[in-house]
């Protein structure tokens, strides 16, 4: 029950980022019919604002499908009970990391609520709704880095390593 919540959340998180990169697509394309038309639209803030909300809420997704770019220089070299290891010590860190990340982006977006901050552009925009997003987005990694944690504790291999990934040190056919 709980793992179908989980993949639930990640997928709607994914669907929502997705829904941004349109937001984006959608706001070039109003600039560009306006501009035709011989008017001026300035959706450039909005863009920037589905930008964020999009990158940051298709973290955990990302993170999911195994599509982050990882570094493992160090962890790729140590047996296989130390890696095992580190992988839990880098989910807890980045657990920890972006779960203090989320609160206090979650602060900053209560305050400019409370504050009724808006966007120095043209479309003044309340803040807290870009910041939300970006929130919203920090804490559902912080989610599945702990839920991974979960996994890892488990006794279980990394569920983050894309199945098909290139290694640079492997023979290429």
């Amino acid at each position: 029950m709980v793992r179908s919540v989980l993949d639930s959340f990640y997928l709607v998180c994914g669907y929502l980022a997705a829904a941004f990169m349109v937001g984006i697509g959608v706001c070039i394309l109003a600039q560009i019919a306006w501009r035709m038309r011989g008017l001026t639209l300035d959706a450039t803030e909005a863009s920037g604002f589905c930008l964020a909300a999009a990158t940051f809420l298709g973290l955990a997704h990302t993170m999911r499908h195994g599509s982050h770019v990882r570094i493992d220089l160090l962890t790729s070299r140590l047996p296989g009970r130390l890696r095992h290891r580190m992988n839990i010590l880098n989910c807890l860190l980045g657990a920890a990391v972006t779960g203090y990340l989320a609160w206090n982006v979650g602060l900053l977006a209560l305050q400019s609520f409370n504050f009724r901050d808006v966007s120095p552009g043209l479309l003044a925009m309340p803040m807290w709704i870009p910041q939300t997003g970006a929130a919203l987005g920090v804490a559902a990694l912080s989610i599945a880095l702990l839920d991974e944690v979960v996994w890892l504790l488990g006794g279980r291999d990394s569920r983050y390593g894309a199945p098909d990934e290139v290694r640079i040190d492997a023979p290429v056919a």
